[in-house]
């Protein structure tokens, strides 16, 4: 019967299975290649061919089984049909050239060229497709689900099982790795605050707090002029307020509360301690993104740091949380921080009371913070002495010359701005 049909209707027969078969291999790759994430908005939005590829792809198993019984079927077919096309026009010579020729053909454009082309444009294939393999995969199903009950049954017997199949959602390094490659798409500065929320779990109030040697508040046993004192030259809106040291705080103090109180009488030690409000206390340790909530849920901005014997070790603000995400506050910290004092173009003066993260943010800097939180406890723990003025190392590839120092710590030290290469 074959011999009844002309020449141009089978090649043109046969043009159409090559279709066929392009639009099978670069829809799989199409469908495959799908960004999962990306598909999921397009469904939130109502997108119809997202939401058929979606339901198409709840099930991988299925629609490749589907795929592969139309490829096949259809490569088959090419194959039956060139071999008698090539029959009639060359006798048996010519098949063997046309197979040839056919493999050529379909490896070319039925193959590498619309798959290729489906990896760089997934969704611009994927989603039309999906209208034709939803109805497709309902017609055929009976065989599909052969198919895939014996091929199933092949990888059960390989002990390979589909307990791990169901989607999977994003490791935080995997998150961090998305938020850091998303280009253009994502603004710098909108990319390094992500990526800061990310970190906030691996960061701890001890590395951003104020630590006790440097906690200002108001001493009641010190006299009202020295109270005073510290009021008008504070550069903080709250102070903690103690008796004889830190440890031995009664309050926290709002200064705007003081404001409200000169304007009806003079301020004295007991309406300081009456006006201060009740401390509030957090374990060291905390996470920052625990301490964020934690500062959400009860309404405070300002906390005591204490460890396991109660003893205050410093003291962590809002401020000092939000800075960890956004930066700085300032516009230009370096200039304004008494512990960072720009030397020359390639170096700095750095106070030995520095804390590692905050010149390593400042600064551009990568000191490791896994360690000392201090400039001074890095130096201390790498020479495991305390230096004499003039001592040179290098820690993280960066040039140290230590300044000045005293019986007790490192007080100044000169850094490098670039790192050595």
């Amino acid at each position: 019967m074959s011999d009844d049909i002309p020449l141009p209707a089978l090649f043109g027969i046969l043009a159409v299975l090559l279709v066929l078969s392009a639009f099978f291999s670069g829809s799989e790759t199409a469908l495959m290649r799908l960004n999962r994430y990306r598909l999921r908005h397009k469904v939130r939005e109502g997108h119809r061919g997202a939401l058929l590829a979606e339901k198409l792809l709840e099930r991988p198993d299925r629609l490749i089984g589907l795929i592969l019984l139309g490829n096949n079927l259809v490569n088959f077919a090419a194959v039956a049909l060139v071999t008698l096309v090539a029959q009639r026009i060359g006798g048996e010579p010519a098949v063997a050239v046309a197979i040839v020729l056919l493999t050529i053909v379909v490896l070319i454009f039925s193959e590498a060229a619309p798959k290729t082309l489906a990896a760089l444009h997934p969704e611009r294939i994927a989603y039309p497709a999906a209208f034709v393999y939803y109805p497709l995969l309902i017609v055929t199903y009976p065989i599909v689900w052969l198919v895939n009950v014996l091929s199933n049954g092949v990888l059960w017997l390989l002990g390979v099982r589909d307990d791990d199949s169901g989607p999977q959602s994003l490791s935080q390094e995997e998150l961090r790795t998305i938020v850091y490659e998303a280009g253009t798409m994502i603004s710098r500065k909108y990319r390094s605050m992500l990526l800061n929320i990310l970190d906030l779990e691996h960061v701890t109030v001890d590395d951003v707090m104020v630590p006790h040697n440097e906690i200002v508040g108001i001493d009641l046993d010190e006299s009202m002029q020295e109270i005073a004192n510290v009021i008008q030259h504070s550069e903080h809106t709250r102070l903690p307020v103690y008796r004889d040291n830190i440890d031995q705080v009664i309050g926290l103090m709002h200064l705007r509360k003081l404001a409200n109180l000169t304007s009806h009488s003079s301020i004295d030690k007991a309406s300081i301690e009456r006006l201060a409000a009740e401390p509030y206390f957090v374990p060291e340790g905390t996470p920052l993104s625990t301490q964020l909530l934690q500062f959400q849920k009860t309404k405070q901005r300002f906390a005591m740091v204490v460890d396991e014997y109660g003893d205050i070790q410093g003291i962590v603000t809002l401020e000092d949380i939000l800075e960890e995400i956004v930066g700085e506050f300032t516009t230009d910290p370096a200039s304004n921080d008494d512990d960072v004092i720009k030397e020359s173009d390639s170096s700095y003066l750095v106070n030995g009371t520095a804390n590692i993260r905050q010149i390593n943010r400042l600064m551009n800097w990568s000191f490791s913070t896994d360690g000392p939180k201090t400039l001074n406890g890095l130096i201390l723990e790498y020479l495991e002495m305390i230096p004499p003025p003039g001592t040179c190392l290098k820690i993280d590839d960066y040039p140290i010359e230590i300044v000045s120092s005293d019986d007790n710590r490192v007080q100044l030290a000169r850094i490098s701005m670039q790192q050595a290469p």
